[in-house]
């Protein structure tokens, strides 16, 4: 059980930074915050997770069952990921590639202390056995400085990024792939490569902060747990539930920003005509379409949007929303694994889309690619996919980050391997220092 306790600030995003900094402490921790502008369908502006009254991870194939009973057992606010492989627990699939990060393939907890922000009204949601303590924490994040200095992105000053693949074996996997969509095992895949940076030591939250201010992403996200810390400036969101509706909003379609406003605008018109980008998109939608029609009530799959095109601080992206309606009896994590992974990190179709990629791909994706985000007590659940983040294992001193782009037979490799640098340019600049 839960107390709760509301109160109004004047300055929000300065009682934001407070919970940052004040969240350093915890052993466990996740925050998630919609910079810029907040996203269509979003519960709160901005959520601190902090303390672990108890905790999931899983790398078995019952990993789904597992979360369920926990959610079951909890009947609580449960934060945490699912990894890009836990395709293996749904499909007859493998994961045989060489993991670096060495994250659990799932992990949930359940926080001692939730606070939740909507406008510059905040509410704390702590367990009852720590409600006292709201009062407390208020005041202390109203009247003390928590902003502490931090070490610097990274301890080293010149830190090598390094390539999983280079351009030239990049160029072979794409003609590859490209022989399996004219052979018609597939008609679009997601190629994905990994950048990496051993032997260092990075400031997590200091990492964060730039990658948030050069991205402004609607789903950024901080995760920490023993030494494991995803640092995600996301634009994209996978899955939500809000009562009997799910709404998903893939990603297909990305475009580079131009300083000069009038070359910009032209960029944007340019993607949205773009007949490669709007194919990959349409096709995404429609493995959206089936993947949600596996739960849905008889004819409720609808696209609300199609090939919309948003802007962001680096990107343009070309976003499209389908929903469904769903019985109240459906359980929210068997809702996940109907649709999990996500379409538009996949392919279609999916299965053969991933068995092709764990073939094709240099690295155990983990993370990456997969799901991050909350389920309410209630059952409804909001989560983004992870892309444009940085994986970072403390205690073995590495950190890393993926990129990948959508092939179809119209693709070319060389604007494939651009965009994967587009999307690189945040991460790398980060880690670069």
């Amino acid at each position: 059980m839960r107390s709760k306790q509301v109160f109004k600030i004047n300055n929000t995003p300065l009682f934001i930074d407070q919970l940052k900094a004040w969240s350093k402490d915890f052993p466990a921790k996740v925050w998630l915050e919609s910079s810029g502008e907040r996203p269509l369908y979003s519960f709160y502006d901005f959520i601190l997770a902090a303390g672990m009254e108890s905790e999931i991870r899983s790398d078995t194939k019952t990993a789904f069952e597992n979360l369920e009973q926990y959610q079951e057992k909890t009947g609580d606010w449960l934060f945490g990921y699912f990894s890009y492989d836990l395709k293996n627990a749904i499909e007859n699939l493998e994961s045989s590639k060489v993991d670096a990060l060495l994250f659990p393939e799932l992990f949930f907890f359940q926080p001692q202390k939730l606070v939740l922000l909507k406008g510059n009204q905040v509410e704390f949601h702590y367990l009852t056995k720590d409600k006292r303590a709201i009062e407390t924490d208020f005041k202390r994040l109203i009247t003390e400085d928590f902003k502490h200095p931090g070490q610097g992105v990274l301890s080293n000053t010149s830190p090598k990024i390094k390539m999983k693949i280079f351009k030239e074996e990049y160029h072979k996997r794409f003609l590859i792939l490209q022989e399996h969509i004219q052979k018609g095992d597939i008609y679009e895949v997601n190629f994905c490569q990994e950048f990496y940076v051993p032997e260092t030591e990075i400031d997590p939250y200091k990492t964060y902060e730039k990658l948030n201010s050069i991205s402004e992403a609607p789903f950024s996200s901080f995760l920490h747990f023993d030494d494991f810390y995803v640092i995600s400036a996301s634009p994209e969101r996978y899955l939500k539930r809000q009562g009997g509706q799910l709404i998903s909003q893939p990603i297909k379609g990305t475009a580079k920003r131009s300083e000069d406003s009038a070359k910009d605008l032209e960029i944007k018109r340019h993607l949205a005509r773009d007949t490669k980008e709007l194919t990959e998109n349409i096709m995404i939608v429609d493995l959206v379409r089936n993947d949600l029609s596996k739960s849905a009530e008889k004819g409720s799959v609808r696209v609300e949007e199609l090939c919309e095109v948003y802007s962001y601080k680096q990107v343009h992206q070309m976003i499209s929303t389908i929903t469904s309606s769903v019985g109240k009896d459906k359980k929210s994590v068997s809702l996940i694994k109907d649709t999990f992974p996500m379409g538009s990190m996949t392919g279609a179709p999916k299965i053969e889309a991933m068995r092709i990629i764990e073939k094709i791909e240099a690295s155990k994706r983990g993370v990456y690619s997969g799901a991050l985000g909350y389920f309410k007590p209630n059952g409804d659940f909001d989560f983004s996919v992870v892309i444009r983040s940085i994986l970072y294992n403390q205690s073995k001193h590495y950190s890393s980050f993926t990129v990948g782009s959508a092939i179809t037979a119209s693709s070319k490799a060389e604007k494939e391997y651009e965009e994967c640098l587009l999307k690189a340019k945040a991460m790398r600049e980060v880690l670069e220092n």
